[in-house]
Parts: C-alpha cells; structure tokens; sequence
C-alpha cells in the first residue's frame, strides 16, 4: 500500500482528531494513508482559491464598503496560509519530518465560513447579482469539497455547514419569501453530500483493508508468517529505511538447515513443514523486535537488523546454531535434531542494495557448509 517514503503526520489536537475521524476504528497505517490524501487534488484545491478570491474582489469592486472589503481581506488571508501551510507540509514530509497537519485542517472550516460569510453580506446586500454569484461560487465549493476531503467526513459536514449554513440566514434576512425555500434546499443538500462523503469514505477504506491484506500476503510466507523476499526488500526499503531501525554495518544472516532434507525423506512433507514453523517461531523470538525474519524459501531464513543486546554477529549466530540445534517435538513419537550453516555480511545500504549483501551472505553460507565444523562464516 505504501508507494512513497513521503507520509504527512497524524494530527495531534483533540479537534483536528475529531474532524479526521473516519468514523470506524482504522490501522494506524491506513490512517495515515487516508491524511495523505487530503495533502492530494492540487488543481481542486487551486481551482477552490482562485474561485473564492476573484468572487470576492468582483463583489468588493461592485461593493466597495467595510462588509465586502472585510471579506476580501479575510479570502486573500486564509487562502495564501492555507497554500502555504500546504507547501510546508509537503516539503517536511519529503524530508520525513512532522507536518502541520493541526494547522492545516483547522484552516480548512475557516476557509468554508470566509465563504458563507461572503455569501451572507451578498444575500442582504439587496444586489441579487451578488447573491446569485456568491450562491453559485458556495455551492460550486461544496462539490469540491466532498470529493477532495471525503476521507473526513466530519470535515465535509462542518465545511459545507459553514458554507452554505450563512445562506440560510441570509436568505431569512433578505425579506424575499421566494429564497425560504433554501430553508429546505439547503439542509437536504448538506444531508445528501454529509452521506455520500461517508459512503465515499466507507468505500476507501474498505478498498485499503483489501489492498493492505493483499500486500500482507504477497509479502509474507504463507507457512510461517515471516517475511517472504519481496516483503524483505520492501521493509529494507520502505519501513526499516524511514525509521532507521537498519542502517550501513548491521549484520545480515543467512540461515539454511542441515539435515532438512532428510527429515522430508524420511517423516514426509507435513512433518517438514512443521519443522519449519517451529523453527521460524524460534528465530523470530531469538532475532526480538528490532530485527527483520524473513524465509527466502526451502529451507532458507535470514535475519537482519539490531539483534537483542547489541551482541557480536559470531556471537548472535552461534547462539542460533544452538538454539536450532535443540531438538524439536513434531509430534508424540517424532523428535528431530537438526543443525544450520549461517553466512554472515554487513549491509552496505537499502532497497536494492540489500539484494548484493543477500549475495554475500549467501556465499558465505555455502562456505559455512563446506567446513563441516565451522558453521559459521562472515563475509
């Protein structure tokens, strides 16, 4: 699901939490993805702040009074912060530093009421020029707002109340019967764009738990749960590499069983695959949680990463010869032993780097194998 290192921060404040609420319990990480998206649709956002501004120096230059300049100001004041909030936010999440996303999605309701406030003093202006053009650049916002922020639909619902509530208002002030039909249009329209926003948004997440559990299968092993390669170039390059839990000298070990094979040979297939389970359930809980388990298939694993207690690679490695070494219990009459050849290297890099240090390793595990008395060979 993670296409870029880019990721804009969760907000903090009780509000900001508020307004994101997606409305149902989400994974961090597709939370994020869902914030991501509202940092999205530049030319929406755009067209939005040109709209809004040049409606209201048109209407400020047919009014030139306190009311239609106020709001001039106001527009040109919450749409240049809002861009330029925006650029910041873009920037430090570039270099993977926390954004403004509070800031950013507090300016989003002020910008909906500098709206409805233009087409309030529109409405009572008795110029219904003004307020046909104010009406139609409100409701013109309104769709962009649903369609660029639906992954909040709490933020639509204030957004859209705050622009077109005023309308209501005005239309009660203006002293023409004709417009109290926007008292019924008007909070039919924003129930009608509140539910879609949250069907919009029910449907997005849907569709990231789907693609979220397809990654999560097409990255791990299926018997085992570890990593499989591709999950392991993709933690390298993504997760480890954003966090800096993996960084230039951590070990890499290259783990292949001896005495694997006969076991298949002579217990069959789901003996073997039994083996494997318990021998990944042994490595994970050897590696601990700063380190990545992967298997690369057969009867292959690696280990990269912190290992528990800062420990010397020839060290950690001896300590998994030992502990696969123990015998394993894969039923009431089966008990087997078995040994491991480990080739060590050291990570020179990430994502596609990682590829040559599994070369190495490996290289140095085969080596292993050869000195039937030295299980353990570093690169």
């Amino acid at each position: 699901m993670t296409k870029s290192l880019k990721s804009f921060s969760l907000p903090q404040g009780k509000l900001a939490c508020w307004l994101l609420h997606p409305g149902r319990d989400t994974p961090q990480e597709i939370r994020t993805a869902l914030v991501y998206t509202l940092f999205g649709t530049l030319p929406i956002f755009l067209g939005g702040v040109f709209n809004t501004i040049a409606v209201a120096w048109v209407l400020e230059y047919r009014h030139p009074s306190a009311l239609f300049r106020f709001w001039l100001i106001s527009e040109i004041i919450v749409c240049v912060a809002r861009l330029v909030v925006l650029v910041l936010a873009h920037r430090r999440a570039q270099q993977g530093k926390s954004t403004p996303t509070d800031l950013y999605i507090l300016l989003a309701p002020l910008w909906g009421a500098t709206v409805g406030y233009g087409a309030f003093i529109s409405s009572i202006s008795g110029d219904w020029v003004a307020a046909t053009l104010s009406f139609l650049s409100a409701a013109a916002m309104v769709g962009g707002i649903c369609f660029r922020n639906f992954a909040a639909p709490r933020l639509v619902a204030i957004m859209i109340f705050l622009s077109l509530g005023p309308c209501c208002i005005g239309a009660v002030l203006s002293g023409e019967p004709v417009l109290l039909l926007t008292l019924v249009q008007i909070p039919f329209y924003l129930f009608a764009m509140s539910v879609a926003a949250r069907k919009l948004n029910a449907m997005l997440i849907t569709t990231m738990e789907a693609e979220r559990e397809n990654d999560r299968r097409a990255r791990h092993d299926g018997l085992t749960g570890l990593l499989n390669r591709a999950g392991l170039f993709h933690a390298t390059t993504y997760e480890l590499a954003r966090s800096a839990r993996i960084g230039t000298g951590v070990p890499l070990f290259y783990i292949d069983l001896d005495g694997f094979k006969a076991v298949n040979d002579a217990h069959g297939h789901e003996f073997g695959d039994k083996l494997l389970v318990q021998v990944a359930t042994r490595l994970r809980q050897l590696a601990g949680p700063d380190a990545l388990v992967a298997r690369m298939g057969g009867d292959e694993f690696v280990i990269v990463g912190q290992v528990p207690g800062a420990a010397e690679p020839n060290t950690f490695a001896d300590s998994v010869i030992a502990e696969i070494e123990r015998p394993f219990h894969l039923a009431d009459d089966v008990v087997i032993e078995i040994g491991a050849s480990i080739g060590i290297a050291p990570v020179t890099g990430v994502g596609n780097g990682i590829d040559k240090v599994l070369g190495s390793a490996d290289v140095a595990m085969y080596e292993a194998k050869r000195h039937k008395k030295k299980s353990v060979v570093a690169a």
